[in-house]
């Protein structure tokens, strides 16, 4: 459970890793490999995941299922939980 936590969490502070992570790998792969713009939120989310599952290795914590699911939930969690509001507040004005 508390590697699917970990995950969670990491998914969901991707956005706010990517400048800071992602610049410096850029700097070391630019001579090899060239990132394209849209790519960079791709290569912060497999940090974070990667970091995600090195902490519950850890732990002793987590199976692959676990992290993977809380890895995708953190980082479209505020987007579930705006359709989810949406939902409710729709039943709530029907009725």
């Amino acid at each position: 459970m508390l590697g699917f936590l970990v995950a969670a969490l990491a998914g969901f502070l991707t956005p706010q890793i990517e400048g800071p992570v992602v610049g410096p790998i850029e700097k070391a792969l630019e001579g090899h490999i060239q990132i394209a713009p849209n790519e960079k939120r791709l290569i912060a989310f497999m940090v974070a995941l990667l970091a995600a599952a090195v902490c519950a290795a850890l732990l002793a914590s987590g199976t692959v299922f676990g992290i993977i699911l809380g890895a995708i939930i953190g980082y479209f969690g505020t987007r579930i939980y705006t359709a989810i509001k949406k939902v409710i507040e729709g039943r709530t004005d029907a009725e």
